[in-house]
């Protein structure tokens, strides 16, 4: 794809803005570190660790909601001062929780607050981040997706030592003041990307359009995209949840052989995200998440119909979790090259309520209907419907120009 020439401080401009959204990005994933606190504030609060876990679903379902509404926000203020304001709420949720000293004022900070500024930050700077390289957006994506999922290994290390040397409530306080730091200065390295013109996407030979969200929403391939985002979520975030679970129960590994599964998963992820993401400049992206689905297939197969040992089970979750990962970072591109760059925030953000209800459907399926095997069921099948729309799903834009052509001819 030719891309114009930049000015040059138009390219330091954008250049910038990536390293910024980095830095935020790293911080912003921080949030995957709270199982470490789940004990000691189970403690706290005199309070099962089931109940206070389900902050982290509530942070989760918070997220998803704030970057479904991140378009708008930014609309109104631009990504710099969103940004900047998702820092400050999170120091505070962060903040506030080290004071709760019960479970609904738990719920109210770690959950509501937290999940409210992590996703108001997140898809607001990745999306801006990817409208500033739109002849690279595959690469940006794995970039930014990327910095997120190593702030999750990195606060481990940096939480795992500051709770070794400190209270919970300080250790609390000092995440959230470095979290709030990391966040602020990266948002004042944004700005907020220029409008795009149309042009050739990287898997359409038709000249691209920008759809509103109202327009989008009116059509299949918008709800089409969404079940399939849906069912990613969902496969991923169910088996890296209950992983070491699994490795005990099904496979009959002991609890720390089984614990090394979350490290297996957080490499096939990181993995995950660069691969297609990568892949995603060169190949069609569509054609990556049915790549993708394959591979989760394979993962899933393995759990619902093998007599898996300790080989197996590391292949079966190492598979989810590299489709996992790549499949949200080609997500957002995806979606700009069914839409359009312009509205990529709105667009993606709906569909990325996805995130959310797939946090809590597979456990909720799960108790409901009694354990693994319903719910890996389902989502094989889920699975299945989402490789066949991925294989006849055609690009919006190019019917239209299609139906320009005939009226011309």
């Amino acid at each position: 794809m030719n891309t114009p020439k930049l000015s040059s401080s138009v390219n330091r401009t954008r250049w910038l803005t990536l390293i910024g959204t980095i830095i935020t990005q790293f911080a912003l994933g921080s949030v995957y570190t709270w199982s470490l606190f789940n004990g000691q504030l189970s403690s706290k609060l005199d309070a099962p660790i089931s109940k206070v876990a389900f902050s982290f679903g509530l942070l989760s379902l918070g997220l998803a909601l704030a970057s479904s509404v991140a378009g708008k926000l930014q609309e109104r203020f631009g990504v710099r001062k969103v940004t900047l304001s998702a820092g400050l709420l999170m120091a505070a949720g962060l903040m506030l929780t080290s004071q709760a000293d019960n479970l609904f004022m738990l719920y109210l900070t770690a959950g509501v607050l937290v999940g409210l500024a992590d996703g108001a930050g997140y898809l607001i700077t990745l999306s801006n981040c990817v409208k500033w390289f739109p002849e690279r957006k595959g690469l940006i994506s794995a970039c930014s997706i990327g910095a997120y999922g190593l702030g999750s290994l990195g606060f481990k290390f940096i939480c795992s030592y500051l709770l070794s040397v400190n209270s919970l409530e300080t250790t609390f306080m000092i995440w959230g003041g470095l979290a709030m730091s990391m966040i602020v200065l990266g948002s004042l390295m944004m700005k907020d990307a220029p409008l795009q013109k149309a042009s050739a996407s990287s898997s359409s030979a038709q000249p691209a359009r920008d759809f509103t969200l109202a327009e989008s929403m009116r059509m299949p391939q918008y709800w089409m995209l969404a079940l399939m985002f849906l069912t990613a979520c969902m496969s991923g975030l169910y088996v890296i949840g209950v992983a070491k679970d699994i490795g005990e129960s099904l496979v009959h590994l002991s609890a720390q052989t089984a614990a090394s599964a979350v490290t297996i998963i957080a490499i096939a992820n990181l993995s995950g995200r660069l691969v297609l993401g990568i892949m995603s400049d060169k190949v069609a992206r569509i054609r990556v998440i049915s790549l993708a689905q394959v591979v989760s297939l394979c993962g899933m197969g393995i759990l619902l119909f093998s007599s898996m040992n300790e080989t197996t089970f590391f292949i079966a979750v190492a598979c989810v979790a590299f489709s996992f990962g790549g499949t949200i970072t080609v997500y957002p591109s995806l979606v700009s090259d069914f839409f359009g760059l312009n509205n990529l925030t709105k667009n993606y953000g709906v569909i990325y309520l996805g995130f959310g209800i797939g946090s809590v459907l597979g456990s909720l399926i799960a108790s409901l209907f009694g354990g693994f095997m319903v719910t890996f069921s389902l989502i094989m099948a889920l699975l299945v419907v989402s490789l066949l729309m991925s294989a006849v799903i055609r690009m919006p834009n190019a019917t239209a120009q299609q139906r320009k052509e005939l009226q011309h001819a």
